[in-house]
């Protein structure tokens, strides 16, 4: 079969090496298996809880093209981090006749394996939530103390060793020049024109253009106020600005200000990939907006009814959504728990001491033996500046692999069954409206709906049973939804921006 390999750095917490790690675990695995590498695709410093990420897409998208089966990932949290994402792109690959393989993970390709993959996936999802909560505590405490946080300090500001920001006068003639031309008169159009002119760019190395040269005139940390989450603190950075050019500036700003544009909310459909049609067997997709009366509808659509080839009603979101992870949370009884618990954790603990570990320990013990052999020909009196130069590089080999080793163990995220255990407990007691219990009971469970107007059947993942509820009428349809949907093209498959047409 032939494969690619994906493989995705983190740029809080891995370094280039941790590609070439995940790269070796990958090639090994593909090898032992009959799997033949044809591509990889890599993004680096990219976090993987959104799908926005370069390699990624074009790997999606050159699965149409057909010239792989697989897609090999070092562990499933480097495909995706985000639930909905995952199951987003791993149907586009399905539909492609692209499986995703997890090297480190070894899940079969049964109905249990898909039960246990789901279990990883939410877990992933949550630790990473988890990592999010523990690194906004370092920001904050790092806020308090006026520190840099990590993110670009912004032209003509540099951070020293101890994360203090201190003026570059260099960029910063940049940024008062920026300012005392507005203040005079320019337009920012002009400036622009003048300053890539001059080939000077941004802090961030690039061109300037309309946006770099707003954010400069409207950044207060140049009057001192150091900015965290709305939160300004005075005298907390450097000055470059006096206070005066600042709201001359801020003057003309105001004067020459347009209202913006009010954004648009977005909504998460829980069910995407997974709900279809019960009569045509078609994908349902969700949709939303907001109507005449001003009031918001979120719902899902049959894709074939909107080409008006099928006749099924829409359905509202909550609906439908809540109606299903009632039925699945009634899964996670005592029994189920455990043996799910038993399942993921067993997968786990097979996968402790990955190739890559195996690899680094073995080269460890070589270099220990080296040293003994040299320290014993060395007590026999053999030339001693060579043996001991020798023992000091073989020392500092065993130094580099022990290096290696810790980031590799740092790596591995080996769930236990009590940990599996509390996450299921917290699932079945958590909050019925909760977004990230629904969410994560939904991707535990549930394989597929298919949705009719008077009952649906659920298919779950763990069995080849199937279950059908027909104790409601889903053909209940929130009053302004009744008519036909008349003009769906260019709606979103997470979101659209208006609701369903009446047909006239």
């Amino acid at each position: 079969m032939n494969v690619v390999i994906y493989a995705r750095y983190s740029s809080h917490s891995q370094t280039e090496q941790s590609i070439e790690g995940q790269l070796h675990t990958c090639y090994e695995y593909a090898k032992n298996n009959g799997y033949l590498v044809v591509g990889e695709y890599i993004d680096r410093a990219q976090s993987g809880t959104t799908d926005s990420r370069a390699e990624f897409q074009r790997m999606i998208a050159d699965s149409d093209k057909h010239t792989f089966e697989g897609v090999l990932v070092y562990q499933l949290d480097r495909f995706a981090r985000n639930r909905y994402d995952s199951a987003i792109n791993k149907a586009k690959l399905k539909k492609n006749g692209v499986r995703v393989i997890s090297a480190r993970e070894n899940i079969s390709d049964d109905a249990s394996g898909i039960l246990v993959e789901g279990v990883l996936e939410s877990m992933a999802e949550y630790y990473s939530a988890e990592l999010s909560q523990k690194i906004r505590r370092g920001m904050e405490i790092n806020a308090q103390k006026c520190l840099a946080n990590g993110s670009n300090p912004g032209l003509g500001y540099k951070v020293d060793s101890e994360r203090r920001y201190y003026v570059d006068e260099e960029e910063a003639k940049i940024v008062r020049e920026i300012f005392e031309r507005y203040a005079s008169g320019e337009t920012v159009a002009d400036i622009i024109r003048d300053l890539n002119r001059r080939k000077l760019t941004t802090s961030l190395g690039k061109p300037f253009n309309k946006n770099s040269v707003h954010r400069i005139l409207n950044n207060r940390r140049y009057i001192g106020y150091y900015l965290y989450k709305g939160q300004e603190t005075p005298g907390g950075m450097p000055r470059i600005i006096e206070d005066e050019l600042f709201e001359r500036v801020h003057y003309i700003l105001d004067r020459n200000k347009k209202a913006p544009a009010r954004a648009r909310g977005r909504e998460e459909y829980l069910l995407t990939t997974k709900l279809f049609c019960g009569y045509c067997r078609e994908m349902m997709t969700g949709y939303g907006g907001t109507g005449k009366s001003g009031k918001t509808y979120h719902y899902y659509a049959c894709n074939n009814f909107k080409r008006r080839k099928c006749k099924k009603k829409v359905i509202g979101k909550e609906r439908i959504e809540d109606r299903v992870v009632l039925e699945c949370r009634k899964l996670l009884t005592d029994s189920n728990i455990e043996r799910i618990a038993a399942s993921v954790s067993e997968v786990c603990e097979s996968n402790r001491d990955t190739a890559s570990i195996k690899r680094i320990r073995a080269a460890i013990q070589e270099a220990d033996t080296a040293i003994e052999n040299l320290w014993k020909a060395l007590e026999r009196g053999q030339a001693a500046d060579m043996i001991t130069e020798r023992i000091e590089k073989r020392q500092h080999e065993k130094e580099e692999l022990q290096a290696q080793l810790a980031v590799e163990m740092a790596k591995q995220v080996t769930l236990t069954a009590p940990q599996v255990r509390a996450y299921l407990y917290s699932l079945r007691q958590g909050d019925k409206n909760d977004e990230n219990i629904k969410r994560g009971i939904i991707n535990i469970f549930l394989r597929a709906v298919y949705l009719y107007d008077d009952r649906f059947t659920l298919v779950l993942n763990g069995s080849d049973k199937t279950i059908t509820i027909d104790d409601i009428l889903l053909d209940e349809i929130e009053e302004g939804l009744e008519g036909d949907l008349t003009s769906c093209e260019g709606c979103s498959s997470l979101v659209a921006d208006a609701p369903p047409k009446r047909k006239t």
